[in-house]
């Protein structure tokens, strides 16, 4: 395989050029987040080597498939990693373990294994940090975009409904995240009484 820095040039290049700009929330800025989440939870569930790589380059990939369009596509996103993934190097076995991870953030998640785990809390890893309310004004943003939503009070009463159906997978996740997450679903309820 390749050094990680060589994917990531790559497939940071192509999304920097190919997203459609109205995306405010799956934009290059959450692949990165994404990533550097990884990181940490990765380090915290004791993952290292090659499933790290794999762990990495899933997160790089997850949401490329927005290039193409929005509707299914973690499904895009995989057959964006299996077209390109051979090139740097990799087997169709790991490129199969990392489309498993990209499937695995689908809405909702249904991760089967430690390194699914890691990238869906990953990619919902803001629920539980201190700018979920700039994140999720990103992602109010968008789906205005869409004509999915277009009031605030529709907006809060979807989180709520989305913080209470959600929970983390991993125990460094749960750890790092659950109580501030849990705090911003109390909030959003109070903001909904006045």
């Amino acid at each position: 395989m390749a050094p990680l820095k060589n994917i990531q040039k790559f497939i940071l290049d192509k999304l920097k050029k190919e997203l459609p700009k109205h995306l405010s929330y799956h934009s290059v800025s959450h692949i990165k987040d994404v990533f550097n989440s990884c990181k940490i939870i990765a380090k915290g569930e004791g993952v290292k080597g090659e499933d790290l790589k794999l762990l990495l380059t899933a997160a790089l990939f997850h949401d490329s498939g927005f290039v193409i369009q929005q509707k299914d596509h973690e499904r895009i996103s995989c057959e964006i990693a299996q077209k390109h993934l051979p090139d740097f190097g990799y087997s169709n076995q790991q490129i199969e373990q990392i489309c498993g991870m990209i499937m695995a953030t689908k809405i909702p998640q249904t991760p089967h294994n430690k390194l699914e785990e890691i990238l869906a809390d990953s990619d919902l890893d803001y629920l539980g940090r201190d700018d979920f309310f700039l994140i999720s004004n990103k992602l109010f943003d968008e789906l205005s975009f869409y004509g999915i939503i277009s009031t605030e009070d529709e907006w809060n009463r979807i989180q709520i409904r989305f913080l209470e159906n959600h929970h983390y997978f991993t125990d460094t996740a749960i750890k790092l995240r659950k109580a501030k997450k849990d705090y911003h679903l109390n909030k959003i309820k109070s903001m909904l009484k006045h």
